[in-house]
């Protein structure tokens, strides 16, 4: 058993610090928001994330994970002091590293012993130095410490097997001992560990977010010369996949990707490239594709409604990706946006994100259900592939409707079938399908 403590109290370092726990480790979990640790004293968690709440509750009652806002209080034990706190998108798309200095700073204020510092926020290469820099500037005495890069790579919605089940674990130290150190706490896991130097470990996160960032726009580009081609992007895709070189994943096409990493973490990869003299132009056309597949649904619904002017169309679907209650740059809220400034009313439904979507989508009708959506809609637009929205009762849906229209944002229905039923449908580079183009 180690001594651990989780700076964050987020998707990334909640979910961290019970899965440490869950390992066997005692794990103290900090934050600076009082309301987020009381809430997690009473077992009320911050954030949706499957079986989260029940690994917490096992292991508070098994007494391996508990909470503070006392930096104090977190530290006295510590051996291993995780840094998982937010890095926002800033004002020119760079990183905002406030929240990683207030950690740093805080920990050096406080720290007594030696200790191994672990930057598992997505922070800008370098940042590892820096956060050394900061600690050993304002100590000034002879306290040693190490830093250690270990970039997370969890999926929210799935982020509790991803931290269980790594395909890799990324290290990067200049101290080496302290990185062996650090991989021991992540043998249980039985995962390949790669150990490098410290920013070659953060350039390693930004390339891999950005390179599946890329695969989406690609397919999503594809997607648009289907449609003027004749070509199904769907089956297009699976044809791709089954080259080894290539594989499935990330190739579906749709309204773009959203969420809390790739959209922030390819504008930071690009200002980096921009602030070192070199124009990341793969990077830039990523980025203005997906822009691009947003506007493209209100595009669709325009080309069947005639106008946008009074027409109800209804989101099913608001978070920006299934199992998660995140409405960080969710596709949806610019596709209400849009909808709204063309003088349409915009109804919304998700499974689970409702309260969050109500904060950033003021101007959207909330909704129980799918079917109560759909009563008086002129559109429904699938934004979000919930697994619920894939059985629908599509006849129950269609006889609700004011206009028969489907915008098939995921692609998750098959068109002849919801043609069959009534349905003018569009969907994502779906070809003619026997109706036009689509």
């Amino acid at each position: 058993m180690r001594n651990i403590t989780v700076i964050g109290v987020g998707y990334v370092g909640l979910v961290t610090g019970v899965c440490f726990a869950d390992l066997g480790n005692r794990v103290v979990c900090l934050d600076v928001n009082e309301e987020k640790i009381e809430k997690l004293k009473q077992g009320i968690m911050p954030i949706y994330e499957p079986g989260l709440e029940e690994m917490v509750a096992r292991n508070v009652r098994a007494g391996r994970l508990s909470f503070t806002t006392s930096y104090a209080e977190a530290i006295k034990d510590a051996e291993f002091v995780f840094i998982a706190v937010g890095t926002p998108e800033g004002v020119d798309g760079e990183a905002d590293l406030k929240h990683v200095r207030a950690a740093a700073e805080a920990i050096a204020d406080v720290m007594d012993h030696p200790l191994i510092i672990v930057n598992k926020s997505t922070v800008p290469v370098g940042t590892g130095d820096w956060v050394a820099d900061i600690i050993r500037s304002r100590r000034g005495d002879s306290i040693p410490f190490s830093v250690v890069s270990c970039p997370e790579f969890l999926r929210e919605g799935s982020a509790i097997y991803d931290f269980m089940n790594p395909a890799r674990i990324v290290l990067g130290s200049t101290d080496r001992e302290a990185a062996e150190k650090v991989a021991q706490l992540h043998l249980p896991l039985r995962a390949p560990i790669v150990i490098t130097d410290l920013r070659t470990a953060e350039m390693i996160k930004y390339a891999s977010n950005a390179f599946l960032a890329t695969r989406i726009s690609f397919i999503n580009e594809i997607a648009a010369i289907c449609e003027v081609v004749g070509a199904d992007v769907k089956e297009v895709a699976n044809g791709m996949g089954y080259d080894p070189r290539i594989g499935r994943l990330f190739l579906d096409a749709g309204v773009g990707y959203g969420g809390s990493c790739f959209p922030k973490d390819v504008k930071a990869l690009a200002h980096m490239a921009l602030s070192n003299g070199y124009q990341p132009r793969l990077l830039q056309a990523v980025m203005a594709i997906n822009a691009d597949q947003r506007r493209l649904v209100v595009k669709k619904l325009r080309e069947v409604l005639g106008t946008l002017e009074g027409a109800v169309v209804g989101l099913l679907g608001l978070s920006f990706k299934p199992n998660t209650d995140d409405m960080r740059e969710a596709p949806a809220i610019d596709i209400a946006r849009y909808i709204i400034a063309e003088g349409g009313r915009v109804r919304g439904y998700d499974p689970v994100a409702m309260e969050n979507a109500r904060r950033v989508m003021p101007g959207v009708e909330m909704v129980p259900d799918p079917y109560t959506l759909a009563e008086g809609c002129d559109a429904l637009v699938v934004v979000t592939d919930w697994n619920e929205f894939k059985h629908l009762d599509l006849e129950r849906i269609r006889g609700l409707m004011r206009k028969p229209v489907l915008i098939d944002g995921r692609n998750i229905y098959d068109p002849a079938l919801v043609r069959s039923l009534g349905f003018i449908y569009r969907g994502i580079g779906r070809g003619f399908n026997g109706e036009g183009v689509s």
